[in-house]
């Protein structure tokens, strides 16, 4: 990609698309940007008139779209499949329904996608909020359990922090560890 490079075309475009899903798993969306970063790197790049870079970017970035597209129609980019696997991986490591909704959302997956693949339930909710709780050593979890109120205040505003509503984050503090560790362990059975 020298000064005097050509701007990248449909061929190399799609390459750099597949090299990219090679390594990454990517939405659509996510696929456009990381092609026309590729295309604004050539261009701050290129030698030559303005107007002329422009046209080109212009042409590159309707290439970069009609390559994406084509992926997607054959399949190499779905962006359902990666929500919904991201949704999953996200909330078995506690991130709540808020928090997945904003990471989908980052990556493209907005609207009724989003809505579809998003955990609906109070009992998913409240796993992921266990989950948490027992990563960062919260409520059941804690080593020593503490009778002060300054740390279940402290470990409601971690579970606020995280976007878990009030109720939940009450539901999980006030469990038994017994039985926080048990809907745990019930939840991993069940998607094994």
């Amino acid at each position: 990609m020298a000064g005097s490079a050509s701007p990248p075309d449909k061929a190399a475009l799609h390459q750099a698309a597949l090299s990219h899903l090679a390594r990454y798993a990517s939405t659509s969306a996510g696929l456009e940007k990381v092609l026309f970063r590729r295309i604004a790197r050539w261009a701050r790049q290129a030698d030559g008139e303005r107007e002329t870079i422009a046209a080109a970017v212009t042409m590159a970035q309707r290439a970069a779209k009609e390559v994406v597209q084509r992926l997607v129609a054959a399949g190499a980019v779905n962006d359902a499949a990666f929500a919904a696997a991201r949704a999953r991986r996200l909330a078995r490591t506690g991130s709540s329904r808020q928090r997945i909704a904003a990471h989908l959302a980052r990556h493209g997956i907005t609207g009724d996608a989003l809505t579809a693949i998003l955990p609906a339930d109070q009992a998913a909710e409240l796993l992921a909020a266990l989950v948490l709780a027992r990563r960062r050593r919260m409520g059941p979890f804690r080593a020593v359990p503490s009778a002060e109120p300054d740390a279940a205040r402290r470990d409601l505003a971690a579970f606020a922090r995280a976007g878990f509503p009030r109720a939940v984050a009450h539901a999980a503090l006030s469990m038994s560890r017994a039985e926080a560790e048990e809907r745990i362990a019930a939840a991993r059975l069940a998607t094994e």
